[in-house]
């Protein structure tokens, strides 16, 4: 097993060492907030939030974030990053307003991060979520992921003056610097802005800081349709690889410690408007890679500036959210659908590359990506379910057949 890296002297870097970790840090937090921003707030809006209590959330995520990077970084010497659950914001964008509007979401957004809260504190509890096989739960992510990723094309046809250049921006970006496509799409989001006059739409006052406190409302229906997905999706799509990745670069990372801080701050941010935080997964490699600092002992800086600058964009909120609200029609929508392209092809790829669970997240994908909604609870909760179902049903017949009716 890979062990931490914990040198015996002072692991902090100097002169270019220190230049080159800190760079490394600033594009970790710049890239995954600007990657993935429009998901949250699109999440966020559509669970009922009004402006002011999207902006509010997304301020106090990004300090959350922010700080949990920089205190355990340093704690812990090693770069341990954190993000805003971006699959989780995309289960959100998906999902339908609860009966008792935003505050049957935060409801919701308090029990999950109660049961992560749960996973850090109860080692058996986060090895039983580890259990549930990672076909199913990205089946489902990739259902509700496949409505908001087709959104880009469906908005180029509407309105393609405003979209397809940011679409071309993007695409040419993916061929050569990918890491600043969704970046780059957002920069040429601006320029569509400008052009079309959207920013001199923006209420007066708007780029205030908004905290508004939001009391929940518990509603079983919105904790079944959005409480337990989000939970499910953000342990096994971000805590789980995020885990991965740190271990893959010889860090053993502390996972009781940051899942009861992530599940704790996530209860705080929820009274505030926000989802959930935990540990970053595709962003982690940035700050954990030999481009941060060709000795591994030395990277837990990248760490500490990924946070700071994440604090940093937390008061940028507000005017960031009145931006998206005076785009034109679809341009958020597209810059959400693009930044989670990569996301739904490797959850699609997870889901149905693997062979002994493929027909049932099959299913679950289909039923995810159907929208269909019962007695309130959207496609999220039946996708596991249904996914769960056929599995519980099928798993023990013999001898296996292929799903085409070949041996």
């Amino acid at each position: 097993m890979a062990s931490t890296p914990r040198p015996a002297v002072d692991s902090t870097p100097t002169g270019s060492g220190l230049t080159t970790a800190i760079t490394a840090g600033v594009v970790t937090a710049v890239v995954g907030f600007t990657s993935s921003f429009a998901v949250v707030l699109a999440g966020l809006r559509a669970v009922g939030a009004t402006s002011a209590q999207a902006s509010s959330g997304l301020l106090a995520l990004s300090i959350a974030m922010g700080i949990g990077s920089a205190v355990f970084s340093r704690r812990f010497r090693m770069p341990i990053t954190m993000a805003w659950s971006t699959p989780g914001a995309a289960l959100l964008a998906g999902a339908a307003t609860p009966a008792l509007g935003f505050r049957g979401a935060v409801g919701a957004f308090v029990v999950a991060a109660v049961l992560v809260i749960a996973c850090g504190a109860i080692r058996p509890l986060g090895g039983l979520i580890a259990r549930i096989p990672l076909a199913l739960a990205n089946a489902m992510l990739a259902g509700v992921l496949l409505t908001l990723c087709v959104a880009p094309f469906r908005a180029a046809v509407a309105s393609p003056g405003a979209i397809l250049p940011v679409i071309a921006v993007w695409l040419l970006l993916v061929r050569f610097a990918p890491r600043w496509a969704v970046p780059g799409a957002l920069a040429a989001a601006v320029v569509v802005m400008v052009v079309s006059g959207a920013f001199a739409h923006l209420p007066a006052g708007s780029l205030t800081p908004v905290v508004e406190i939001v009391t929940p409302a518990w509603d079983p229906v919105a904790i079944l349709a959005l409480g337990v997905p989000l939970f499910l999706v953000t342990m096994t799509s971000q805590n789980i690889p995020g885990i991965a990745v740190l271990k893959s670069f010889g860090y053993q990372a502390p996972v009781a410690p940051v899942l009861l801080y992530t599940g704790a701050t996530s209860v705080g941010t929820a009274f505030l408007g926000g989802h959930t935080i935990n540990f970053a997964a595709i962003s982690a490699a940035l700050a954990a890679g030999p481009q941060a600092h060709p000795d591994p002992s030395r990277r837990w800086v990248a760490g500490v500036a990924a946070g700071v600058v994440y604090t940093a964009f937390g008061p940028l909120a507000a005017g960031i959210t009145a931006a998206a609200g005076a785009a034109p029609a679809g341009l958020m929508e597209t810059i959400a659908g693009l930044a989670l392209i990569g996301a739904f092809a490797g959850a699609a790829r997870s889901a149905l590359g693997d062979v002994d669970h493929r027909d049932a997240a099959a299913v679950a994908f289909l039923i995810g990506a159907s929208g269909i909604t019962v007695a309130g609870i959207g496609p999220a909760f039946w996708a596991l379910l249904g996914g769960g179902l056929y599995l519980a049903v099928t798993r023990g017949r013999l001898p296996r057949t292929r799903s085409d009716g070949t041996g």
